[in-house]
């Protein structure tokens, strides 16, 4: 499974952590990352409230799960 995180905090850092732990997930990206979060994740420069590029990259990528960190990207259109 590919996941795609967006977010650079902390809470990021660590469902990165959790989703390396697991066997089904065989790629993690992050968007934006952090240079913790790069030790884990493949780090993507892609701001967090940047809809439409994170859409585009997770179609490009074939993403299968987006686990979306902070609150302002969720309230945007």
């Amino acid at each position: 499974m590919k996941v795609l995180v967006i977010g650079g905090g902390g809470r990021e850092h660590i469902i990165v952590k959790k989703l390396k732990e697991s066997k089904r997930v065989s790629n993690i990206y992050a968007a934006p990352g952090n240079g913790g979060i790069a030790n884990d994740a493949t780090c993507v420069a892609i701001k967090d409230d940047a809809i439409d590029e994170l859409v585009d990259f997770a179609l490009k990528h074939q993403i299968d799960w987006t686990i979306v960190g902070p609150e302002v990207p969720l309230t945007k259109e």
